[in-house]
């Protein structure tokens, strides 16, 4: 009998949960491929617009493996959007690391926000999930994280540059997300330009926070008023 050689490694193809974890790593690239290719003919011409077999072609893939991995038409589009929106979020954090003052921390936010698609495409799949509720909970899930992701991010520049924040992080970030939602729609059925949607976000949004020389300032604004009022009062 043939000795197995000392570099084969541990689990080899023989292996049945080498087999397993072979096969988790091919559906997991496969349906990654699929959604990469989905997503800008989503994009492009909506979900009617869109066929199994456009989305196959694309990814040189099967549409039968469209249905295996994603049951519909329908749940991939969610899919789609949803992956598209945290792509946005981490985009978003990304841009405004350099920012130095709270008011270039949301400028940045708000101009990478207002330069994508992405809400307007979460926004198709919000409307398709009112009729099909079994797609909801991948909605939900992927709201909880943006808020939980953004209310992270801006609590850590809050911190880093010893910001005063006007609201509780988690506050800052729902609210972000909200009005960044429905500027960014209402300003699409208007047909408002990125530049216009950011100018109205910017609007919406006024102070997140205040800086260490902000604060410094404010106070000594305080302590002015304070001391006229009492010779006033004198």
């Amino acid at each position: 009998m043939a000795e197995k050689s000392v570099h084969e490694p541990l689990g080899a193809a023989g292996d049945p949960k080498h087999a397993a974890r072979a096969t988790r790593s091919a559906g997991r690239k496969m349906r990654s491929l699929l959604l990469d290719a989905a997503s800008p003919l989503f994009r492009e011409r909506g979900l009617s617009g869109t066929a199994i077999t456009d989305i196959a072609a694309a990814a040189d893939a099967f549409p039968s493996q469209i249905t295996y991995y994603f049951r519909t038409k329908e749940a991939l589009f969610v899919e789609c959007a949803c992956r598209d929106l945290l792509y946005l979020a981490r985009a978003t954090e990304q841009a405004a690391l350099k920012a130095r003052t709270p008011r270039e921390y949301t400028h940045a936010l708000a101009e990478t926000v207002t330069a994508s698609d992405s809400i307007a495409f979460f926004a198709e799949a919000l409307t398709l999930t009112r009729r099909r509720q079994d797609l909801a909970p991948l909605v939900e899930r992927t709201i909880e994280r943006l808020h939980a992701e953004g209310a992270r991010a801006y609590a850590s520049q809050v911190e880093r540059h010893g910001w005063r924040s006007l609201r509780a992080p988690d506050e800052s970030s729902r609210r972000f997300w909200a009005v960044a939602i429905g500027v960014i729609l209402e300003g699409y059925a208007m047909g408002r330009s990125p530049e216009a949607l950011c100018t109205e976000m910017l609007r919406v949004l006024g102070e997140q926070a205040k800086s260490a020389g902000d604060t410094a300032r404010l106070r000594l604004v305080d302590e002015r008023d304070v001391h006229s009022n009492s010779n006033e009062e004198g």
